[in-house]
């Protein structure tokens, strides 16, 4: 399928096509080179014109068949009519949010979409693309709007000199009603945030040399991606891994053993170990318990339970297991996956990325209670929670991060 957008879309297509199309109804059309006539193709043609359109604009849309040599003959002839170019990754979606056909949340969730994985991403991607947030939004500002509408007809029937009880107990209801929209933001930002399911759970295995932390990754995504070797210290910089597991998306992450080391390289790959702790969404510790970092979701691991010495579980330990026979595996993977359904938003929840996690903030901090009784300053935070909501769904300040968003995107996108 191949779109093109803007006021020429409609000269275009009857240049390109044989008859007179009628808006939002398919034509079998003949494709020709308008400037020789030479048959391009058999296909199908609409036409759409704007502004309710996927881009807000005039669109046309041609089928074809799917060969390179059709397809490039189409984009050839194309590229020389007058007025026409090949579009930028992501820009028909650029255009739509410009036009005020999605809400940049709603742009966020296709990106996320486009780069799902697993049938869990899909379903939270495309909550976000059909504008789940923007609408929960949409809601917080009506009702925010309705109480500075409130405090300004207060403001503009007050005596500046003679701030009496009516304005304080109406400051009160407004902090009261302000709170309110306050809380309900502060229990979306308690949700487990967006990134751990749109880009993979960080599950990082660590602890010291030879504690089987290789063979473990090497056991759970079936193959030999790390090196297992009775040498310590083999493991030297950090290797990630991506797998399905239970339908979450995972990146497996092996780092170097810690200890005290003497070696330049194996310091460097300590360093980045414990770079990575700090970073996990899921920390498997396969070291002494009492030696296990402090992590809101951490597993305490009792590895190589099969080798004398160690068939009984460490004190502290969560489960004892061997990746080399399989012996607690099954025990193992449940646990992992009980841990991975409380970092990430559940399938028919709204989550937020940083960057909305960011925004939410700051309009709850401009709207949170500590007492104050003048209007002015009640109307300013008002005003200040509004300019975040903004922001947040993409009607102001941010063009500097619009084309990094949509250069994840693909050109028909």
């Amino acid at each position: 399928m191949i779109r093109i957008s803007g006021p020429l879309a409609g000269d275009i297509l009857a240049r390109v096509t044989d008859h007179h199309h009628v808006p939002r109804i398919a034509r079998y059309s003949r494709l020709r080179d308008p400037d020789d006539g030479t048959l391009l193709d058999h296909g199908l043609s609409l036409w759409f014109p704007g502004p309710h359109t996927a881009t807000g604009e005039d669109l046309a849309e041609l089928h074809v068949h799917g060969s390179i040599a059709i397809v490039d003959a189409v984009l050839r002839m194309l590229g020389r009519q007058a007025g026409l170019r090949l579009a930028e990754p992501g820009e028909f979606t650029r255009r739509a949010l410009e036009n005020g056909r999605m809400d940049l949340d709603e742009a966020e969730g296709l990106a996320d979409l486009l780069r799902a994985r697993t049938e869990r991403q899909r379903k939270s991607a495309l909550l976000r693309a059909e504008g789940g947030l923007g609408r929960q939004v949409r809601e917080w500002e009506r009702q925010l709007l309705a109480v500075s509408a409130q405090i300004e007809a207060a403001l503009d029937f007050s005596d500046e000199d003679d701030v009496g009880e009516a304005d304080e107990q109406l400051a009160g209801e407004m902090r009261h009603q302000m709170a309110a929209i306050s809380a309900a933001m502060s229990t979306l930002l308690a949700q487990p945030p967006a990134e751990p399911l749109a880009d993979g759970i960080r599950v990082v295995l660590a602890g010291p040399p030879n504690a089987g932390k290789s063979s473990l990754l090497n056991a759970l995504i079936g193959r030999e991606a790390a090196i297992v070797d009775a040498e310590a210290g083999t493991t030297r910089d950090v290797i990630e891994v991506q797998i399905d597991l239970g339908g979450y998306a995972m990146v497996l992450i092996d780092t170097a053993g810690l200890r005290d080391a003497t070696g330049r390289i194996e310091q460097q790959g300590i360093a980045r170990a414990q770079d990575q702790i700090s970073a996990a969404d899921i920390l498997l510790w396969l070291g002494e318990p009492s030696d296990a970092p402090d992590h809101a979701h951490r597993l305490i691991v009792h590895a190589r339970c099969d080798e004398p010495g160690r068939e009984l579980r460490a004190t502290g330990a969560d489960l004892a297991m061997s990746a080399r026979s399989g012996l607690g595996m099954d025990v193992f993977r449940a646990m992992l996956l009980d841990q991975a359904r409380q970092v990430v938003p559940a399938e028919d929840q709204l989550a937020v990325n940083r960057r909305q996690r960011h925004w939410l903030t700051m309009a709850v901090q401009s709207l949170s209670d500590d007492g104050e009784t003048d209007l002015l300053l009640l109307a300013e935070r008002c005003r200040l929670a509004r300019q975040s909501f903004d922001t947040l769904t993409g009607r102001s300040g941010i063009e500097d991060m619009l084309g990094a968003l949509f250069g994840q995107f693909c050109i028909g996108k």
